[in-house]
């Protein structure tokens, strides 16, 4: 199960950038988050309905929407946005920087990581590496006025990048009770959220439903089932049983994937500097669960020679 689930999160997650790119040219961020989560959401509350699982308490269901608003509405809410400006796969690699925010969040395994050599170094590249990514997109909206938006996305993506780090933390420490349920709760926040925010920003006002084309709508269908049913659902039940520090590698995989989708396509391209960007951004998320992994195994060892 945990190795389906961690395949499900690295390959799915990874190819819904690209949808997300599809069905937002026709569909606006807002109310493709709130057809998304909502329909994904009540869809799994009726599963639960329907395999005897009550809806939980009032606490867990608290937490649930609490992380729910973190997690999709401001974590993935910010990828819908930002991909009405910046390419997919840009998108994706920028998000790669989470396992970052991860070990800056993770209080209570500072300890842990913030007295890691490996760990420090891969904290101190990730952020050259963000830095890298901001760089060429900054002077291109320097010298191209109309670039803003995209220099704009970028500070989005990195809010909603932290928030989805916040978010999974906060959920692996205080979610009780059926991951199912919470998932499902979670999603009907984000969802009712993400549709008063559509009402707030006039995105029902001219919208035509016979302008979406079919694509923007598999890209939809594709979204709830594939990226909300079955990517989230796994996620968030691999937080429950697995490191959170672990879980987060699924942002070795996922930039690989939309990068990938991204050239074939939809004929996106890489710069320079954003490769680089890429590469060091990578490189800091490989330090990090190196010093994880050293430090597993070296109490594994004294466990060993304790006993």
């Amino acid at each position: 199960m945990v190795i389906v689930a961690f395949a499900t999160v690295y390959l799915v997650w990874g190819s819904t950038y690209f949808f997300i790119q599809k069905a937002v040219q026709h569909i606006p961020p807002m109310m493709l988050g709130a057809f998304r989560f909502l329909t994904a959401g009540g869809l799994m509350l009726i599963w639960c309905w329907l395999k005897g699982e009550g809806p939980g308490t009032w606490q867990q269901i608290k937490t649930a929407i609490f992380s729910g608003l973190l997690l999709l509405l401001v974590g993935n809410g910010a990828v819908i946005w930002a991909e009405k400006s910046i390419p997919s796969s840009l998108a994706a690699i920028l998000v790669s920087s989470a396992p970052i925010w991860f070990v800056v969040l993770d209080k209570p395994r500072w300890r842990e990581n913030l007295t890691s050599r490996s760990t420090i170094l891969g904290l101190i590249f990730g952020f050259i590496g963000v830095i890298v990514l901001f760089s060429g997109e900054a002077m291109e909206a320097i010298s191209s006025p109309g670039k803003h938006y995209g220099l704009i996305g970028f500070f989005i993506l990195v809010i909603g990048t932290i928030s989805w780090a916040g978010g999974s933390i906060y959920s692996k420490y205080h979610a009780s009770g059926s991951t199912t349920v919470n998932s499902a709760w979670q999603m009907l926040a984000a969802g009712l959220a993400f549709i008063s925010g559509s009402f707030l920003s006039n995105e029902w006002n001219g919208f035509e439903w016979q302008s979406v084309t079919a694509i923007s709508w598999f890209s939809l269908l594709y979204l709830i089932l594939m990226g909300s049913l079955a990517g989230y659902s796994a996620y968030v039940w691999l937080l429950k049983v697995r490191p959170v520090t672990q879980v987060s590698t699924y942002a070795y995989v996922n930039p690989v994937v939309a990068v990938m989708l991204g050239v074939l396509f939809a004929g996106e391209h890489m710069s320079l500097s954003q490769t680089g960007g890429f590469a060091v951004i990578l490189g800091s998320v490989f330090l990090i669960n190196l010093a994880k992994y050293r430090y597993k195994q070296k109490r594994m060892k004294s466990l060993v020679h304790g006993n």
